[in-house]
């Protein structure tokens, strides 16, 4: 298949999932800061002597909270503690609450509301993408001087060839352009999803090792004068839960067997980031690395954001003392586990205040000295100072979501929850005493209130509609009977 045959494979794959598409559609409809930032005219480690730094930014794929070890699993991830002990752990790392709508605010600095992915994910049959009149980190870092690679999973359009990586940016892909595949045979509804650049490629092996062994090429045939941004998106642990036998061996002492396959997963997705370390260290290249490392959302705890893989039972993820998962507002769908490392760069240590994923544009553009203007008005705040040198993080409010049928807006320690479908919710915590979201003190402090939800009301005015909505009705419409009749959805 060529890349030209995409969308109509798209609309094939389309309509053997139509109604399902449909279904959970309906079921997921019932259930900012906007920052002026002025970067320096030279990165700041070039003002250091050491020219602009190499960027490893590696995101995971449904990763509960506490499904690391340094936050007290019984998964054992070695490398990624590692590189928490050695670096800066983030207490509170803020994404949204599912993975299209935060790999669109990580490489735009700008929540998913202003260009219209804040709802769901893109589905296998979406005709849409993010807006390409959006300006994306990696064709600023390109600008820069640097030498741009994704390697992993992009699930930010894949109908259109101007939606992939190639044309977005990225010197080189290697990946799935969708959002959920087997891990062995890369094929999602039995079509292949597998790229180098934007020629479909038929290879063997475990998506996670093949990333591994991918990226530990690249490093080794990186031109050491050139800077490198390397995006390292895992598909791990997201579903169907798939893993090696050797994982599975590794894993044995835990009883249950989906979470057995799940830590498989996460343990060799550890194993890989061991390899791209290595591969850095061997180059001389680690001690002018800096790497991130985040999950895209909180642990899938609901079969229903668990894509389309069959689950059953209780699902494995864990998010620790956060309420609820991924695709949900609480604490659990939207904090995620994170961390920063740069030897000699970033001193151990804890960043306590408010992070969220925008805030990552403005501050990987400030150490490479790139400069802003093609971008859009951003959300995310440089929070460099707070990483590297432990100052309080400037951030003061995080936009969880606003979609037509529900939002969530945390000023300082204040979190307001707000369900829009009738019957209508309104739920406040205070954070500071409530971080597993237990107790609703929205009757007992109306001011407040009214304050978050005047917060929303704005957010929501000036919000581009979300292209998901607007996609399930195209699919609908061209489903329908031509009656004029009133067409409805029977939920069984």
């Amino acid at each position: 298949m060529t890349c030209r045959e995409l969308p109509k494979t798209a609309e094939n794959v389309s309509g053997i999932r139509r109604r399902d598409l449909l279904l959970s559609s309906c079921s997921l409809l019932a259930a900012g800061v906007a920052a002026t930032i002025v970067l320096p005219l030279r990165s700041r480690a070039s003002a250091q002597g050491s020219g602009p730094p190499n960027i490893v930014y590696i995101v995971a794929d449904d990763l509960g909270w506490k499904d690391v070890g340094f936050h007290g699993s019984d998964i054992k991830t070695p490398n990624i503690d590692g590189l928490a002990e050695s670096g800066v752990k983030f207490d509170q790392f803020y994404v949204q609450p599912m993975c299209t709508p935060t790999r669109a605010a990580f490489l735009t600095g700008r929540y998913p509301l202003r260009y219209g992915l804040q709802t769901a994910v893109i589905p296998s049959g979406g005709q849409y993408g993010l807006a390409t009149d959006e300006w994306l980190l990696p064709q600023a870092l390109k600008e820069a001087g640097y030498k741009t690679a994704l390697i992993g999973k992009w699930h930010l359009g894949h109908a259109k060839p101007e939606y992939w990586p190639p044309q977005r940016g990225f010197d080189y892909f290697y990946g799935a352009l969708v959002g959920e595949i087997d891990h062995f045979k890369h094929e999602a509804h039995g079509v292949v999803d597998w790229y180098r650049g934007n020629d479909q490629v038929v290879e063997p092996g475990y998506d996670t090792t093949l990333f591994g062994d991918d990226a530990v090429r690249l490093i080794n045939d990186q031109d050491p004068q050139t800077p490198l941004f390397l995006y390292l998106a895992f598909t791990a642990p997201h579903t169907p839960f798939q893993a090696p036998e050797e994982y599975l061996d590794r894993n044995a002492h835990i009883a249950d067997e989906s979470r057995r396959t799940y830590a498989s997963m996460i343990s060799a997705m550890d194993d890989q980031i061991g390899r791209v370390l290595d591969a850095l260290e061997k180059r001389n290249m680690r001690e002018n690395t800096l790497i991130v490392f985040h999950s895209d959302n909180g642990g899938t705890r609901s079969a229903k954001f668990a894509g389309e893989s069959a689950v059953k039972g209780d699902l494995p993820p864990n998010n620790g003392p956060y309420r609820d998962g991924k695709g949900m507002l609480y604490e659990g769908g939207t904090r995620a586990v994170g961390l920063a490392n740069w030897p000699g760069r970033v001193q151990p240590g804890v960043v306590n205040g408010m992070v969220h994923v925008v805030d990552m544009y403005p501050s990987l553009l400030g150490l490479a000295g790139a400069k802003l203007g093609k971008n859009k008005q951003l959300d995310g705040i440089d929070v460099w100072p707070a990483i590297s040198q432990g100052k309080p993080s400037p951030r003061d409010e995080v936009i969880y979501n606003v979609e037509p049928f529900r939002g969530a807006v945390r000023k300082g320690d204040w979190k307001l929850v707000w369900a829009a479908t009738l019957p209508s919710k309104l739920e406040l915590f205070d954070l500071s005493h409530d971080a597993s979201e237990k107790t609703n003190l929205a009757d007992t402090n109306s001011d407040k209130v009214k304050e978050l939800q005047s917060r929303i009301e704005g957010l929501a005015r000036d919000a581009v509609p979300p292209l998901f909505i607007a996609d399930v009705l195209r699919i609908a419409m061209s489903a329908a009977p031509s009656t004029p009749d009133m067409y409805f959805i029977n939920p069984d």
